[in-house]
């Protein structure tokens, strides 16, 4: 349900059931059609993206934010034709369907750069777009222009003119589309977040029809960022040890993860929970953590997909070493092992400036939350 939210909540268990009831009669005439072609079932991402249809003209909404489940141009997703399309730096990930380079992965998430239907009035799409390195942003300017779109650039025609740390996230001045945001206090921890806000802020902008006379409420764009929260991403879920998780799930994630520690906390000692899924690049991953976990305990989320700890605990010896790798089978008891560290790494000098950071898969950040008694978001 938390997959799909209306008005900043998932929707209730009822319209969830609601939502399949509508959609389960097309369901099934495309499975069977499929079948008789020799073709597959339709997968539970492609009838969760046509019940988050369903559900949200059922309300209906005004404004619709869709999130690509895996690369763009052949997502489930992208039957939308949207106006303003969005485009996150671009890593390696997803290598099996998308591809093994950084410019084919690029090829396969520009698809979401459409061209606008010729209308009575006449719109132009809007792609917006993160830094990228030469080769990534070389294809999507390409496809921006097969598209006839409009392009914004960070660096170019919006930026992070500064951030500044501070107490439970950072201090922003943003450069718009339309004019300066200062004072934008951002409740998020990582410079990463800072980039991430600025592409959200550009991308309302594009919505709204950004130009140099219509720069949206300033006051309205810092309660908005005031507001803003994003769970399992650098989630405090406990104090005293501090606890912190993370779903970095890739390499480039991981060494945002990285360099937010690094630049925002001062530990003294601390540990790494870690599950990591098994087609992903786990010893990437682990390489980008190895610098700011002490020691390491690798487990299993649950999930079918994991990585089995056997595994993921040989990559881990490679890059830690075997003093500071433990081994434990199921996420419950490697938090309770976790724990158990920290707890003797300050017996001598207090709880504070030693930690657990659980990271290394959504799956992983999903299960922590829980056990923890949050809320599915």
């Amino acid at each position: 349900m938390e997959r799909i939210s209306i008005d900043g909540k998932p929707i209730t268990p009822a319209q969830y059931v609601n939502a399949y009831t509508e959609v389960e009669p097309f369901v099934q005439l495309v499975d069977q059609q499929s079948e008789a072609a020799g073709g597959p079932k339709m997968s539970k991402f492609e009838v969760l993206t046509a019940m988050a249809f369903a559900a949200f003209a059922d309300v209906p909404i005004d404004v619709a934010v869709v999130e690509v489940g895996m690369g763009g141009r052949w997502d489930a997703t992208n039957v939308v034709n949207a106006p303003v399309a969005v485009i996150t730096p671009i890593g390696i990930d997803h290598t099996d369907y998308l591809g093994d380079t950084i410019a084919e992965i690029a090829g396969e998430k520009a698809g979401i750069i459409t061209r606008q239907p010729d209308d009575l009035v006449p719109t132009d799409t809007v792609a917006v777009i993160a830094k990228q390195v030469p080769e990534a942003m070389d294809v999507l300017l390409a496809e921006a222009v097969r598209a006839d779109a409009a392009v914004a650039r960070e660096d170019s025609e919006f930026a992070v003119l500064s951030r500044q740390v501070a107490i439970g996230g950072q201090v922003l001045e943003l450069q718009g589309l339309s004019g300066v945001y200062s004072e934008i206090f951002l409740p998020l921890h990582g410079e990463h977040q800072a980039h991430n806000a600025v592409l959200a802020l550009a991308a309302v902008e594009a919505f709204f029809g950004a130009g140099a006379d219509r720069q949206l409420d300033v006051e309205a764009i810092r309660a908005g960022f005031a507001a803003v929260h994003s769970p399992g991403r650098m989630e405090r879920m406990r104090s005293a040890p501090t606890v912190f998780i993370d779903a970095a799930h890739n390499p480039a994630g991981a060494a945002a993860l990285a360099q937010t520690l690094q630049q925002e906390f001062d530990f003294r000692f601390l540990v790494g929970v870690v599950s990591v899924m098994g087609d992903k690049d786990a010893g990437g991953i682990l390489s980008a953590l190895e610098s700011v976990f002490d020691q390491i305990v690798v487990t299993h989320n649950g999930s079918p997909r994991a990585m089995d700890v056997e595994s993921l605990a040989l990559l881990a010896e490679e890059r830690f070493g075997q003093d500071r790798v433990i081994t434990a089978m199921t996420l419950s008891d490697a938090i309770e092992t976790a724990t158990a560290l920290v707890e003797e790494a300050g017996a001598e000098e207090g709880l504070s400036g030693s930690g657990m950071v659980i990271t290394g898969s959504v799956v992983t950040a999903g299960v922590a939350r829980t056990l923890f008694g949050r809320d599915p978001q």
